[in-house]
Order: structure tokens, then sequence, then C-alpha cells
């Protein structure tokens, strides 16, 4: 862990005089757009630095179904040498452990500081409440890039073919916890595991999927019943060891692999900085996406929320602020006006259900049906194509 003394001390990255940085840390949907643009559209007299602990970003609309074997790993990664390389940008890859405001610079255990100008924090969320308990049987969705290996490793250790009635819990109520726990039931039952496997769900709410309309959470439920996945609702954990876990009620079920799909919370690093944050640690931003307290920090996706028009943590927001920040980056080198980010109350949800079909949710509207998987995926891959491949 880096002091701000400690941080100074360090040898940092030197620039050119007259010469602009701007670093993007971490590189999720919002700041990979600001790197596509740069390969046709660079800045003038703006250096930029992309920072991300792996030299590819996954896609998270397409991580259930890598995990339900619907694609490959490939198809929902995007390749950061590649993309770094074609817009010029300096890619580096390693963890950051601290953000100094007082000399504007990134640092690490394991490189020299990176100085900024200008800074944009796309590092994403990590699902709330697993660092809490300190159990090997935990695999947490994030981050993202080793997800399905991490999982289906731990699913290997645990599919014993002579021991049945193994149990794997997925914590979490949630949208990305239902597709999730749907597509690793599509995955088991493609290795012919499903007779060795029991799925639990946990959620601390009466029922799930409280971001769908009513219809939505009753197709939910009928999917989890015809799927013999056992569900517990109301069901806070409370404890988890390297054996079994513990809810609110005082109930203790031995288990063997526990998948924490939880709600966002802020990474460690963000509570290290002087920046404002809102009542749970994000960066607390404008409309036009920067700071309150520090405006040459720009804060996107789930890592920023816009006190003003609070949008959900979700990818469908980090898409929709990619144009917005691309532009006002410019705008702040520029001094020129910027463009505001407003968030929408409803917007088109499609949860991957991990047979073929997919789940459409829109206002009061709901449909289950092969021809929402259909139009998922043609969203997903007409994404992912917006990026250069190796």
């Amino acid at each position: 862990m880096f002091s701000r003394v400690e941080c100074k001390n360090m040898n940092s990255v030197r620039k050119p005089p007259n010469q602009r940085t701007i670093v993007l840390l971490g590189i999720g949907h919002t700041n990979a757009h600001v790197l596509k643009q740069w390969v046709d559209h660079p800045i003038d007299r703006c250096d930029l630095v992309c920072i991300s602990p792996f030299p590819i970003a996954t896609y998270s609309g397409m991580l259930p179904g890598t995990l339900g074997e619907q694609f490959t790993e490939e198809e929902m990664q995007i390749d950061l040498r590649v993309m770094a390389d074609r817009a010029g940008a300096t890619l580096i890859v390693a963890k950051a452990t601290f953000i100094d405001l007082d000399s504007n610079q990134i640092c690490f255990s394991d490189h020299v500081p990176v100085p900024f100008d200008v800074l944009s924090i796309g590092i994403g969320s990590k699902p709330a409440g697993w660092n809490e308990h300190e159990s090997s049987l935990i695999v947490p969705t994030k981050p993202m890039q080793t997800f399905v290996r991490r999982l289906s490793e731990r699913i290997d250790c645990v599919s014993d073919p002579k021991v049945i009635n193994k149990r794997v819990a997925i914590v979490g109520g949630g949208v990305a916890s239902v597709e999730i726990l749907l597509c690793l039931h599509e995955h088991l039952r493609k290795q012919g595991r499903l007779d060795q496997v029991q799925l639990h769900l946990f959620s601390r709410s009466p029922s799930v999927g409280d971001e769908l309309n009513a219809r939505s959470q009753e197709t939910i439920l009928r999917l989890l019943a015809e799927r013999n996945i056992e569900t517990h609702f109301d069901s806070t954990v409370t404890q988890v060891s390297d054996e079994s876990l513990t809810t609110n009620s005082g109930k203790t079920i031995p288990f063997e692999a526990v998948v924490w799909a939880t709600g966002a919370a802020p990474p460690i690093i963000l509570h290290q900085t002087r920046l404002d944050t809102d009542d749970r640690g994000f960066i607390a931003t404008s409309d036009t996406l920067q700071s309150l307290s520090h405006q040459h920090v720009f804060a996107v996706g789930d890592a920023g929320t816009v006190i003003r028009s609070p949008a959900p943590k979700a990818g469908v927001t980090a898409v929709r602020q990619s144009p917005i920040l691309w532009h006002n980056l410019r705008a702040f080198i520029e001094n020129a006006p910027m463009k505001k980010f407003h968030s929408r109350k409803t917007f088109l949800k499609i949860l991957n259900t991990g047979d073929g079909k997919g789940l459409l949710d829109y206002g009061w509207f709901s449909f289950h049906a092969k021809w929402c998987w259909t139009l998922k995926t043609w969203i997903d891959r007409r994404f992912i194509r917006q990026f250069p491949s190796p």
C-alpha cells in the first residue's frame, strides 16, 4: 500500500514540455470508447495512457453466455494491446494502488508512478461484501477477465463423479446473479453434471430481480423452479467458512462453492482518495461526469455517481456515457462547452436465461422467447465489433 509520501519519492514517467497527458484508469466500456476514438481522432498535444491490470477487457453483456458455452472467451474480449498500438497510446498492464491528487499521479507496487493532467476513472465496482469472508469457497464475479476460469476450476474440484449432492450457492438476487445462475445451470447440463450439483440462490429480498417488472420476476421464479434450483429469499449471508455458509436466520448449510454476485461496491482504491463520494463510496460527479471536488478528474461507469441524476450500476449506463466522456475530455483540454449526461428511468433489459432464450424487460412489458436472445446477441456482437481484433 502506498502512502502519499512514498508515491512522491518514486521516479515518475517524464513527458515533454507543453504536452498534456490524459490517463484512462481502468478500461471498461466507457474508457474503451475513448481509446477507440483516439485511433482516428487523437487530441492535439496530448498523450493517452491506459492503465489496466489485464491486457484484455471483458464485455460484461456476454459473460453469462460465455459461462453457458454459448460464446467462446475470445468472443467477449477486447484486446487492449492491439487497440493501444493502433491508437498510438501507452498501455500499462499493472494494478494501481493509489491516486495521488497532490502531485497528480497514479501509483503502483510494481511500476513507476504515472503523471496525469486529466484522469478518467473507469475501474468499475466489486461485489459487495465478498471480502468480508475469508473462505476458499467464494468465487467473486470480479475480475470478470478470470471469472469463468476461476469458477470452472472450482466446479471441477467439487464435481467428483463418485460423489453426488454437491452444492453450489449463488449469493445475490439481482439481474446479474440470475443470468449467471441460469447460464451456470446450462454449463452443468452440457457437461453432464446436473445430477452431481445442486444449485442454490440466496437473496436478501423477498423475491428476485427487484429491478424488473412483476411479470419478469414471475418468469424467473418459474425458470428457477423448472430447473430445480433451490431458492432462499429474505436470506442475508452473514458468514462463509471453508465448508458452509450461514444466513441471518442462523441456518448453516454446507457448500462446495459460493459464487458471490451481489450488488456493486466501490473498489478499495476509491476509499484512499480525497475525491468527494456519494453515500456508498463511489466518486460523486456532476452531469458532465467530472468529480465534484476535482474538475480534472472524470469518473464513469460503476466508479462514478452523477449526483443530480443517479443511474443504475449497469453496463448500459457505461455505454451511454461513452460519447459524453469522449466529448468532454476534448472539451476540457480545449476549454470548450461540455455535454451533460442524463440517466433514463426506464431502459431495455434482456437477460440471457441460458436455454437459447432471452427475457426482455422494458417498463411494464415482458417477454421470454428465442427472438429476445437473438436480439440480445445481435446487440452484444455489434458492441464488440466496434473494437479492432488482432
